[in-house]
C-alpha cells in the first residue's frame, strides 16, 4: 500500500509540474501538451486513489 501512495503523490507532483510548464510556455503547441499531459497525470492519480480506497476482495 505504501508503494501506491507514493506512485499517487508522485502522478500530483508530476500534474502540478506539467501545469506549471503550461502556463510559463510561450509556444502554443508546448502549452497545450503540458496542458493534456496534466489533465492526463490527474486521471492517473484519481484511478489509483479510486483502487486505493475501494474494498478489496
Amino acid at each position: 500500500m505504501q508503494d501506491m501512495k507514493s506512485h499517487l503523490e508522485k502522478l500530483r507532483v508530476e500534474a502540478e509540474e506539467c501545469e506549471l510548464i503550461s502556463k510559463l510556455a510561450t509556444n502554443a503547441t508546448k502549452k497545450e501538451l503540458f496542458a493534456k499531459l496534466a489533465t492526463h497525470h490527474r486521471t492517473l492519480a484519481d484511478e489509483v486513489e479510486r483502487a486505493m480506497n475501494s474494498p478489496q476482495t
